[in-house]
């Protein structure tokens, strides 16, 4: 599981923030008797009421912070992109262009080896055999 960057904990830490502000505003103004006040009901602290609200708003944020933490690991994943050139296959990093080689030996602990895959080859043996004017040899009968 990636780390989160610092400006995705500094949004998770924001939400935290609001949401907690949320939850000490709902028991406040039950502490205050808020609804008497407003609304003419009983005063009266009702435990249920700011439980029941408290519940909703912890339900709700527990989403958010998943949701959003699901969302800066997808965003964190796609920053980590590389940018390849089409034509010459050259990698863009900080304004300038490395061959694959050279990035991978500088950003990676590996080292880096030339192979073909099949249909490259099937590819070059073909293009070879027509620019040497090669008829395939015809298997035994």
């Amino acid at each position: 599981m990636p780390r989160l960057t610092k400006i995705g904990a500094t949004i998770l830490r924001n939400e935290a923030i609001g949401f907690t502000c949320i939850i000490l505003l709902t028991w406040l103004a039950e502490i205050v008797a808020l609804p008497h006040l407003l609304y003419h009901e009983p005063k009266e602290f009702l435990w249920s009421r700011v439980l029941v609200r408290t519940a909703v708003v912890l339900a709700i944020w527990l989403w958010v912070h998943f949701a959003t933490r699901r969302l800066l690991r997808r965003l964190h994943e796609l920053e980590g992109f590389l940018l390849v050139c089409s034509w010459c296959r050259k990698v863009g990093k900080d304004g300038g262009w490395l061959t694959m080689e050279e990035y991978f030996g500088s950003h990676l602990a590996t080292e880096t080896s030339h192979g073909i895959c099949p249909v490259c080859a099937e590819k070059q043996i073909a293009a070879h055999r027509t620019a040497v004017r090669v008829t395939p040899a015809k298997p035994p009968a």
